[in-house]
């Protein structure tokens, strides 16, 4: 009984609403840091398109941003495990040094 109160306690009840679930496509991340936050903005660059918006914007505090790289990465490795390596074809063919400089 112990053990079935303590479960309940730590789960959470996510819920997600149409549009949110329709999801985002990105195919660009710019990262930017203070000593507080790191921001990232998602971009959907088209090629011929010489002008993209962000779509989204997420805001992470410093240690969710390390858990979310951890996770990232687990969830690579178990990709890879069971479809093989995912190769990168492409080369940035924009600049990356543009915008504001993240500072610590």
């Amino acid at each position: 009984m112990a053990e079935n109160k303590k479960d309940n306690a730590q789960s959470i009840n996510i819920e997600i609403d149409e549009k949110i679930a329709e999801g985002i496509y990105s195919n660009l991340a710019i990262i930017n840091h203070s000593l507080s936050e790191f921001v990232v903005d998602f971009i959907n660059v088209m090629p011929g398109n010489p002008k993209s918006k962000v779509k989204s914007r997420i805001i992470l505090t410093p240690q969710h941003a390390k858990r979310l790289v951890k996770a990232l990465n687990d969830n690579v490795k178990r990709f890879e495990h069971e479809h093989g390596e995912i190769k990168d074809y492409e080369k940035a063919s924009i600049p990356l040094n543009f915008g504001p400089t993240g500072q610590a």
